[in-house]
């Protein structure tokens, strides 16, 4: 699905504002940090859509059209693809949710 990561800083568990990380680490640059500000759930609802409309309302990842070109005489068809006049699909939810990929967690099925 892509990397939509967020690595800012305090938003990032993993990764330390000082680069050396020792025992000397200050508390609040433990493992586990709690994000300020409102609670973030775990779970992903929504994504971005792949897919595009064309005029027509049609829906699909790629749009051809059909051009005739003449070649010695001889006519020929030959498939274009369009990238003009596409409409991208926008958000789409998710029928199952997902875990977000910067949630730490180890997952383990016994």
């Amino acid at each position: 699905m892509g990397a939509s990561g967020s690595k800012a800083r305090g938003l990032w568990p993993f990764a330390s504002a000082a680069g050396g990380g020792g025992p000397e680490v200050a508390v609040s640059e433990q493992a586990l940090v709690r994000p300020r500000g409102r609670v973030v759930p775990p779970f992903v609802f929504t994504r971005r859509g792949s897919m595009f409309y064309d005029e027509d309302g049609d829906l699909a990842h790629e749009f051809y059209e059909e051009t005739i070109v003449t070649k010695n005489g001889q006519k020929r068809a030959k498939l274009r693809r369009v990238h003009k006049n596409l409409i991208p699909q926008g958000i789409v939810k998710l029928d199952t949710p997902r875990i977000h990929v910067d949630f730490p967690v180890i997952l383990y099925e016994v």
